[in-house]
């Protein structure tokens, strides 16, 4: 199967630009020569891997396809990388975190990779708790600050502690103590986030032999925050988050403290880009 990286990387181009005509304006090529370099490919393969009638989307083969695409072309990346890399460390390195990490740490790690390794440039992908892995491993990032990571993948660095911490109105009866139980959370009713905040959430009541159970499951931390504004709900979420809070909510302490490690790490399945590795050897 003479299948060629350009091939895998017309298809991964299209996918990610939805079309023929995004994908040769970013590989600055003709239309004609994107599409017959998808052609090719799904001659090679035996089948058509995208689906051209309307907008252009995966097909069942593509779907399987496209994964090992960015994986192989991931890993070209990296073996590049390593073949040219001399003294200087230069280039561009895919970074993926969830929002709070975003929000919290990466203003504190950008300075200091820019300080550092004044050639590379990262760029982040925000994603929730359980894309992080996928993405790592799939090659969609170089890097990725995973939360709670088990096992710890070999090689990753604690990069930060943070706690979850209940999040309430500034007038709710709550708001004052310095320890908030989880069972007094239930009585309002929880909202929980499925954006990786959800599976935590659920340890937690777990852990203290309580019922879990939720008034309200959203996936944006944005919607969270709005809904706990409007009283229809509270919410635990990473204390890292508390610079997105609104002015009228205040996050306090659980009476229990809840500790969550981020990691940051490479993949495990494959070999690590440089550029990676020097995001850990300089944090």
């Amino acid at each position: 199967m003479p299948v060629t990286l350009p091939q895998l990387r017309a298809l991964i181009t299209v996918v990610d630009s939805g079309s023929f005509t995004g994908a040769a304006d970013r590989l600055g090529l003709s239309q004609s020569a994107v599409s017959h370099a998808v052609a090719g490919l799904e001659k090679d393969i035996g089948g058509r891997v995208l689906q051209r009638e309307g907008a252009v989307t995966l097909t069942a083969l593509g779907l399987r396809v496209v994964e090992h695409a960015r994986s192989a072309l991931a890993s070209v990346s990296a073996l590049e990388s390593a073949v040219q890399q001399d003294e200087l460390l230069a280039g561009t390195v895919r970074l993926g975190a969830v929002a709070t990490v975003c929000q919290g740490l990466l203003p504190e790690l950008m300075p200091l990779w820019a300080a550092r390794l004044p050639h590379v440039e990262v760029q982040i992908y925000e994603g929730d708790d359980d894309e992080l892995p996928e993405w790592l491993e799939a090659g969609v990032v170089d890097a990725a600050i995973l939360v709670e990571p088990t096992p710890p993948p070999p090689g990753g660095k604690l990069v930060a502690t943070d706690e979850f911490a209940a999040v309430v109105r500034r007038d709710h009866p709550l708001a004052g103590l310095d320890g908030i139980p989880l069972a007094e959370l239930q009585v309002d009713g929880l909202i929980v986030s499925t954006g990786g905040c959800e599976r935590h959430v659920k340890r937690m009541h777990d852990e203290e032999d309580l019922p879990f159970t939720y008034s309200h499951r959203v996936r944006e931390m944005s919607t969270l925050f709005r809904m706990v504004e409007q009283g229809m709900g509270v919410a635990i979420v990473p204390s890292l988050g508390r610079g997105m809070l609104p002015d009228d909510l205040v996050m306090r302490p659980l009476a229990a403290p809840r500790p969550r490690r981020l990691v940051l790490s490479g993949p495990a399945s494959r070999p690590w880009h440089p550029l990676a590795q020097a995001l850990v050897d300089a944090a």
